[in-house]
């Protein structure tokens, strides 16, 4: 069996969670959606590609280790925005159009976004039967993207290349684990997630739900599935 494994690096970085009003939350490590999103930047496949999404959403799987969570960074703002019936009719497909209202129209709201600051983690990829990429297109996607990679944010650019290297191992967390070993890096593995589809190689100590399954990526619609964690020993 073999495994995709690189990776996410940065000073910031956001992982998307329930987005409740203008709160905009962040898990301390990258689910399913994110991944996905990260190789399709990669392999250049545009956000109206339903067809491309899907098929990278049915055949992959993922587990993902963290060595450090990073600590929670709050950011507040403030903006200025016209209402949705002063917008009525007229175009607004920039920022700059949107503002090009009378000033009376414009109204301040505010929002707070989370972010991680300092984490890093490591990624496996399964191949599933079915898969559209092999694992080596995929390597060399994340070795010369074509569209710039983040993490979860625009604002959230990787702070070191993802690596990635095609690994031949029994599981998920050997794969990354040989990973690390081979990068000279002396990191434990303080957890590891990963949902039904992966072969883990550890057992779950906790379940969780996440609405993280992509179902349309242009209208960033979302399912539910089940994340499997294991919070993993020092001597890992």
């Amino acid at each position: 069996m073999h495994f995709l494994v690189f990776q996410l690096v940065a000073p910031l970085a956001a992982w998307g969670d329930v987005a409740v009003g203008q709160y905009r939350g962040s898990r301390d490590a990258p689910g399913e959606s994110a991944l996905i999103g990260l190789l399709a930047a990669a392999l250049g496949i545009r956000r109206d590609d339903d067809a491309a999404h899907a098929g990278l959403r049915d055949g992959y799987a993922f587990a993902v280790g963290t060595v450090e969570a990073g600590s929670l960074l709050r950011d507040y703002h403030t903006a200025q925005t016209p209402s949705r019936t002063d917008l009525k009719g007229r175009p607004h497909r920039t920022r700059r159009d949107e503002l090009a209202v009378p000033k009376h129209q414009l109204n301040t709201i505010l929002s707070t976004r989370d972010y991680r600051q300092g984490g890093e983690w490591v990624v496996a990829v399964q191949a599933l039967p079915g898969a559209t990429h092999e694992l080596a297109a995929l390597q060399g996607a994340l070795r010369e993207p074509r569209f710039l990679l983040y993490l979860g944010r625009k604002s959230c650019p990787p702070a070191a290349p993802l690596a990635p290297h095609v690994i031949g191992a029994n599981s998920a967390i050997d794969a990354i684990l040989g990973w690390l070993q081979a990068a000279g890096s002396s990191a434990k593995l303080r957890s590891l997630a990963w949902d039904d589809r992966t072969t883990a190689g550890t057992a779950a100590h906790l379940s969780v739900p996440r609405k993280d399954r992509l179902i349309r990526r242009k209208g960033w619609l979302f399912g539910d599935r089940t994340e499997y964690v294991a919070l993993l020993a020092e001597g890992n």
